[in-house]
């Protein structure tokens, strides 16, 4: 199933993407307006959610927001693909010998095709397409080979950046927070629809710019290790955000950065399509 969030005239509601329509699940009993909360009691609902029916809109008529918009953990790894690793040592980094995780502040989700800011004191906003999994269940101490039983599904993510701050903050995280960097969606495709999460095609192009062409198995941690590292450290949540890596052709390799007016296109093969365009900063201090 595609679960998704979507707002029609005005109220924000749960739905399944069938097609080029979604199915509003709002009068089905249990599904309520948390993504968070629904993926806590799939287990129980999930045979319910796949006769369910509802009034359909087409996705035209209606605006997708993040399909988890309250995750308690939005979690990232660092160079984890081969490429991307190569491309960072030959920029001068160390290349660590174990999993890197940073964390993203979780004020930082954007909607799937809603507008990227950039921050008025960065000069070198990035983009990193990546594939999202999304946690199930309430989970700790997961062996790699139990992994995927915790996963609810996937979704694509921008880890928008700005690279100058990474610098400011040895943890990563102000670099990776700054507000609407945090892309998801388009929505939520559960696990039991992906044949193979690790032999999925990823796209990003800027302005119709291929800049970033990979496979999901090219990671070095697949998303399985991944799940049994994080789950040694700490309890895993239902709607917990893991970005598992970006490949090749970031901005930074090549310092072309993102400009205001840029717009970027990630595609996932399977998961859809975000897109986003790149506006100017208006805060008033």
């Amino acid at each position: 199933m595609k679960l998704a969030r979507f707002t029609e005239n005005g109220t924000t509601r749960i739905g399944k993407v069938v097609g080029d329509e979604i199915v509003d699940w709002s009068a089905v009993p249990g599904v309520g307006t948390s993504m968070r909360a629904l993926l806590e009691a799939l287990p129980q609902l999930q045979s319910t959610l796949e006769q369910a029916d509802g009034r359909r809109f087409a996705l035209g008529q209606v605006r997708l927001e993040a399909p988890v918009n309250d995750p308690q953990k939005f979690l990232g790894i660092g160079m984890n693909y081969r490429k991307h690793a190569d491309e960072a040592r030959a920029a001068g980094l160390t290349i660590p010998s174990t999993q890197l995780w940073f964390n993203k502040q979780v004020s930082c989700i954007n909607a799937p095709f809603d507008p990227v800011v950039k921050p008025a004191v960065s000069e070198q906003l990035d983009y990193e397409i990546e594939m999202g999994v999304v946690i199930g269940r309430r989970c700790r101490h997961v062996k790699a080979s139990d992994a995927r039983s915790v996963i609810a599904g996937y979704l694509i993510v921008n880890d928008v950046s700005c690279r100058d701050w990474l610098r400011r903050s040895p943890t990563f995280t102000l670099g990776k927070s700054f507000d609407t960097h945090g892309p998801v969606g388009p929505w939520l495709t559960t696990d039991d629809d992906i044949d193979d999460p690790l032999n999925l095609a990823m796209t990003l192009s800027v302005n119709g710019e291929v800049r970033q062409h990979s496979v999901t198995g090219d990671m070095i941690y697949n998303l399985y290790e991944q799940i049994e590292y994080l789950s040694t450290v700490m309890t895993l949540e239902p709607g917990d955000i893991l970005a598992t890596g970006t490949p090749s052709g970031v901005g930074a390799a090549s310092n072309n950065f993102l400009q205001v007016g840029d717009v970027m296109c990630l595609e996932i093969q399977h998961l859809g399509r975000i897109e986003h365009k790149v506006i100017a900063d208006t805060f008033d201090a």
